[in-house]
């Protein structure tokens, strides 16, 4: 399998742009394995990353300071 790795939007009519010089690198009817990643920062990711500090802090008992009073000690 190859792959080609660009930067495009999406049109109004909900189709992805492909830039020519990528489109004329693909033959015509050749099946596509699509992957989509854009930076939509939301504050779902604020979510995942509150409940996930809340469960490592869950974790995390009185006796484990010890391990921070050896961090800060080698510094």
């Amino acid at each position: 399998m190859k792959a080609i790795e660009f930067e495009g939007t999406v049109t109004p009519n909900g189709q992805i742009a492909i830039p020519a010089e990528i489109a004329g690198q693909i033959p015509p009817g050749e099946p596509l394995h699509v992957v989509l990643q854009w930076d939509g920062a939301t504050e779902e990711d604020g979510s995942w990353r509150a409940q996930g500090r809340q469960r490592f802090e869950a974790a995390y008992a009185p006796e484990d300071e010890i391990y921070d009073q050896l961090m800060n000690e080698t510094r």
